[in-house]
């Protein structure tokens, strides 16, 4: 087990001397994660995410519960459990900002007491599949975003940890960025088994990267499955997108269609479904109307995540 969480709780106090009150920002939290797996931690702003990465990280200590990351105390062994974790922060950087890429490589390795040929190894792999070649001798101060945000993923993975933490990974970066990065970090947890657990308002993030999502809000954790299971429980319905030679009869008789909704004078229609399968509603059309071009709409991940915190 790579996280094994029970009972987790931290109250903060706040206010004056007359007027301190406690808040709960994480409220008997259960998280248990296996190694290998790659999940989507979501809530909304102020939900509890950040207070649990804290903990689960060593920075904070927990008011109550028990925790244990990579089978170590976080508090008692942070130092040896830095050796296990790597961690990104979006708006945090653990490069040395006046020191060229190269060299805050070079320090990281040394921290963590890497041995050359290994460092060598890593490096060269980020190097290349990062394109972070005609950057590292750029001080990091220098670099723009989505290039020092490359930087932060290949420090965090020098030392080979089993698990990877990212709070808001691809937070301001350009489309270009953001996709060489899920593609690394998909590539990371599938060939390496490097464990993901990834914080991150940009839900297609959570979508390429992720298979199982957990869902806090007010500190509690409201939702914890598939990302398939989740998205057909709560996600909507599925819709047939059908392209057709001309308007049909009526549609929204057909067997498990209960919305049809009619584009392009009749031409095009959106059928949504639940309770069959797409090849019958699309058999059903067929025997009514010379189809043109098909697709399937899935239920997308924002409508998801809206209905899990309109639940919650």
């Amino acid at each position: 087990m790579i996280i094994d969480a029970a009972g987790l709780r931290r109250e903060f106090t706040v206010g004056r001397r007359r007027g301190r009150r406690t808040v709960v920002a994480v409220d008997e939290v259960d998280l248990r994660i296996e190694a290998g797996e790659s999940v989507g931690f979501l809530g909304p702003n102020g939900a509890g995410k950040s207070t649990t990465i804290k903990m689960l990280t060593g920075i904070l200590v927990p008011t109550t519960g028990t925790l244990t990351v990579c089978g170590l105390d976080p508090v008692r062994q942070r130092r040896e459990l830095a050796r296990h974790i790597g961690v990104v922060f979006g708006q945090r950087s653990q490069l040395w900002w006046d020191l060229p890429l190269r060299e805050s490589f070079a320090l990281v390795g040394a921290i963590h007491r890497v041995p050359p040929a290994a460092l060598r190894r890593r490096l060269d792999r980020c190097v290349d599949v990062l394109d972070l070649a005609p950057i590292l001798d750029v001080p990091v101060r220098q670099l723009s975003l989505g290039q020092r945000m490359r930087g932060e993923i290949t420090a965090a993975l020098l030392h080979a940890p089993p698990l990877l933490v990212l709070d808001e990974p691809t937070v301001g970066l350009d489309l270009v960025s953001k996709e060489q990065l899920r593609a690394f970090l998909e590539q990371v947890n599938a060939e390496d088994g490097v464990t993901i657990l990834l914080t991150t308002h940009d839900l297609p993030d959570v979508e390429r990267l992720c298979r199982r999502v957990v869902v806090v809000d007010h500190g509690r954790i409201v939702a914890d499955d598939g990302l398939a299971d989740l998205r057909a429980r709560f996600g909507g319905a599925r819709e047939v997108v059908v392209e057709l030679a001309a308007p049909p009869p009526p549609l929204n008789d057909l067997p498990g269609v209960h919305a049809v909704t009619v584009e392009a004078g009749g031409l095009r229609q959106r059928l949504a479904f639940s309770g069959t399968s797409a090849a019958a509603v699309i058999a059903g059309v067929a025997e009514r109307a010379e189809l043109r071009d098909v697709s399937v709409a899935e239920p997308s991940i924002e409508d998801l995540v809206r209905s899990l915190y309109a639940r919650a």
